[in-house]
C-alpha cells in the first residue's frame, strides 16, 4: 500500500531542511506510534522498517525513548534473579 500526504510547499521545504528523507521520517513516526499503541509487534516493526535484526529494532526504540518493559517483566526478572541467587548459595 502506498500513502500520499499533501503538504503546503513552504511547510515541506521547512521539514526537508530538517529531515532530508521526509518519507522515511513519516514512516518511522507512523511505525513508532503504532508500536506504542500496541497495533504493531516488534516483529512487524522490524519488517515495516526493513531492519535486519531485533537488535536494530531495540536500538531504534531506544533512540526514540520507547521502552517496552512492563511490571510483569520486572517481576519475572526479579524471580529469575532470586532463583539464581538461591542456586549460587547452594553451590
Amino acid at each position: 500500500m502506498q500513502i500520499t500526504i499533501e503538504l503546503p510547499e513552504d511547510i515541506a521545504v521547512g521539514l526537508e531542511s530538517r529531515w532530508k528523507d521526509l518519507s522515511r521520517v513519516a514512516l518511522e513516526s507512523l511505525a513508532l506510534e503504532a508500536y506504542r499503541s500496541r497495533v504493531l509487534t516488534a516483529a512487524q516493526l522490524r519488517r515495516l522498517l526493513v531492519f535486519e535484526s531485533r537488535m536494530q529494532v531495540d536500538a531504534f526504540l531506544k533512540e526514540h525513548e520507547v521502552f517496552d518493559y512492563s511490571a510483569a517483566d520486572f517481576e519475572q526478572d526479579r524471580e529469575t534473579l532470586r532463583e539464581l541467587r538461591m542456586r549460587e548459595a547452594r553451590s
